[in-house]
């Protein structure tokens, strides 16, 4: 049962379009994508204080050039005070809101949608909106948010403000991501490098994966990521980083550094390390694949 609400909001996840979003709107008119000027400019008469966050090496991964956090406390709405709320921007737009305290009454007490159900968050499609009760928080993002799964992360500038402990960037894929080594090898290593972990039986539409484990919050480039870990016959054979756009130039140094030049290059993907690893472009994420299993794929998908 919990496969099929699963399964379901999953291919929620992966629809190319959205309604405009309106949850942010409470935000005394807040809009997504609007410069960090405009929304200065709107919640400075609802907040009682603000800091602003400029990261100098961008890690956000929707950030290409610029990385922005505005804190802000104590938010009037109309419906009732957010205690605590970060506004993200990327490039200079809004591209995420995370808020805490009072997050159910003051952004879903007006809502008519029925709130879809995924791995602890209810969420409301036509709004782009999450809600998390057990942790009174809520996320509002923009359609490209969706896809590395950014609302399972809790920025850490919001509790903490300019003193937030960050993750460090080792410029590499994480090693404990052993290809070809069994499930029971790797599960304290995966569940160790991750905020948590679950296991999805596959389809079958892949013949060399019957399951995958997803895990949520492994650090890659300094950012935690979902990451998904497939297994075939009990072993480790692909696995996908989930990224995003906007640091597809900052993947490709850290491939480059790692792994020299690509060997195969064409609009949607870069390959790297004798065919075990990838740069996707077409659909932001990186690739690895066991040894004998990339050779498959250099003939069979990539006709090398």
């Amino acid at each position: 049962m919990y496969f099929i609400k699963w399964l379901s909001v999953f291919i929620l996840l992966t629809l190319p379009l959205w309604a405009n979003g309106q949850a942010e709107n409470q935000f005394n008119g807040v809009n997504l994508n609007e410069s960090l000027e405009t929304v200065r400019g709107k919640l400075g008469p609802i907040t009682a204080s603000s800091e602003l966050i400029q990261v100098d090496e961008p890690v956000f991964p929707l950030a290409k050039e610029t990385e922005q956090h505005l804190i802000c406390t104590d938010i009037k709405t109309e419906t009732g005070a957010i205690s605590r709320a970060v506004f993200t921007f990327s490039d200079d737009q809004l591209t995420y809101i995370q808020a805490l305290g009072n997050v159910e009454k003051s952004l879903v007490e007006k809502l008519t949608d029925t709130a879809l159900q995924y791995i602890g968050y209810d969420v409301y499609q036509k709004q782009n909106l999450f809600i998390n009760k057990e942790k009174d928080a809520a996320w509002i993002m923009t359609e490209e948010a969706w896809h590395p799964h950014l609302f399972v992360w809790e920025n850490p500038y919001l509790k903490t403000g300019v003193n937030a402990e960050v993750l460090t960037n080792t410029g590499r894929v994480p090693s404990f991501l052993k290809m070809g080594d069994t499930f029971d090898d790797l599960q304290d290593a995966l569940q160790d490098n991750s905020s948590f972990t679950l296991r999805e039986e596959l389809d079958g539409s892949d013949p060399y994966a019957q399951y995958q484990i997803n895990c949520f919050g492994v650090n890659y480039l300094g950012f935690p990521r979902k990451v998904e870990a497939r297994f075939g016959d009990d072993k480790l054979n692909v696995v996908w980083i989930l990224t995003g756009k906007g640091e597809e130039d900052r993947i490709r140094q850290a491939l480059l550094a790692q792994y020299g030049p690509p060997l195969f290059t064409n609009k949607d993907w870069e390959i790297y390390n004798n065919w075990q690893v990838g740069l996707r472009k077409d659909k932001p994420e990186v690739l690895l694949i066991e040894q004998q299993l990339g050779q498959v794929y250099k003939k069979e998908y990539f006709k090398q």
